[in-house]
């Protein structure tokens, strides 16, 4: 979906007011003394997609050892419901050190791929063009960060530790698909998963870095699309509505006692615009250019879910984006959000009728926003409708 800011309407992050003034305020309680030589730690890689297949790749790295994973943890943040400005606080810490290179990573390609699997932030020595000047840079899909300069050197300064179970996997002849799937069986996270898949660590033949914003997707609807294969050999159950929530996104997640499908609608409270991706039993053809990052992040949530309780649903999934969301912290907000809404009680239902008038009643209650605006165009209700006249 298209940023738009809440407060003033600036669609686009270069063009919104309210973000270039929080970003300045920010900037202003930063610590200056960036130098052009530092011994620190590395905690992820950063890869560009402008210019692409010439792109940037960033050292994600503290100018300072403090081995703490609340650095680059988004599942942490969630978990310990960190604020917007925390979250800021942190990453701006961290010196975006990038160098030009060709997708097939010919330059330092050894040094970032080794870092990218680290389980843990790596002791590195970093030597800069010049000093950084103290800078926020905000992404819609990624996490930010702090100010980008060029990197001339770069060195670890101790054995990384990479899990045994990921050596044996990179090291194998595997897709990317077949690896993300392993890997995430055996417990590692999106987040992990993300880094070394955009860093080229996976596949067969012609391994090459991949942008870190289509990364996030890839691995979302990869890992998704697992689950939905599972989900379709398990039972429908009853109509049950989650609700839940961070930094300002929240989301109704409605499930129909139906064969699988999935739709997504985004709202803007205060503007009630919205937009909408769906996708039918067989899935979808094409990428969700709509809600773009979102759709799969939110998909995936829900799909843990649905997978850990060996459940198969229609899903109805609800974005409402407030005010309170006020800068972009990137596409795992969406997901640690709906994570949220799924980790909820559920509240159960009879009927569908009951569920839907629940449904609206608390929209209407919460923003102020009449569900049947969105309704007329859902798909799912429309597969609803046709289902009880096909009945009939």
């Amino acid at each position: 979906m298209n940023i738009v800011c809440p407060k003033c309407q600036s669609r686009g992050l270069t063009k919104c007011f309210c973000i270039l003034r929080e970003r300045i305020k920010l900037e202003k309680n930063i610590s200056q003394n960036f130098k052009k030589e530092f011994f620190g730690e590395n905690y992820n890689i950063f890869v560009g997609r402008y210019g692409y297949p010439n792109i940037n790749v960033g050292l994600l790295s503290l100018p300072e050892t403090q081995k703490d994973e609340k650095f680059d943890n988004p599942l942490l943040w969630a978990e310990q419901d960190y604020d917007i400005n925390k979250i800021i606080n942190l990453r701006t810490q961290m010196i975006n050190a990038n160098f030009k290179t060709d997708i097939k990573g010919s330059r330092l390609k050894e040094l970032y791929q080794e870092l990218s699997l680290s389980a843990k932030p790596v002791d590195t020595e970093i030597k800069l063009e010049k000093p950084p000047s103290v800078k926020i840079n905000f992404n819609a899909e990624a996490t930010p960060f702090g100010p980008s300069i060029k990197l001339e050197q770069a060195r670890i300064t101790e054995n990384v530790s990479v899990p045994n179970k990921v050596e044996n996997v990179v090291n194998d002849d595997l897709t990317a698909t077949e690896s993300l799937n392993i890997l995430y069986d055996k417990g590692f996270d999106e987040h992990y998963l993300t880094k070394i898949f955009s860093s080229g660590n996976l596949g067969r033949t012609g391994k090459k870095l991949v942008p870190t914003r289509w990364s996030i997707t890839a691995v979302d609807d990869t890992l998704g699309k697992d689950m939905i294969r599972e989900v379709k050999d398990y039972k429908v159950n009853d109509y049950e509505f989650y609700f839940g929530g961070y930094l300002g996104n929240y989301y109704i997640i409605l499930l129909f006692p139906e064969i699988w499908s999935y739709e997504l609608f985004e709202t803007y409270v205060k503007t009630k615009e919205f937009t909408t991706d769906y996708e039918g039993y067989y899935g979808r053809k094409s990428y969700a250019i709509n809600t773009v990052g979102g759709y799969y992040a939110a998909r995936f949530s829900i799909l843990q879910k649905l997978t850990s309780i060996k459940r198969q649903a229609t899903v109805l999934a609800l974005r409402f984006i407030t005010d309170e969301y006020w800068a972009p912290l990137g596409v795992w907000v969406v997901r640690e959000a709906s994570k949220k809404a799924m980790s909820s009680k559920p509240l159960k239902f009879d009927d569908q009728s009951r569920m839907m008038k629940y449904a609206e009643e608390f929209i209407k209650k919460e923003y102020g926003f009449d569900l049947n605006t969105i309704l007329k165009q859902s798909n799912v209700m429309k597969n609803q409708k046709q289902k009880k006249i096909n009945e009939y």
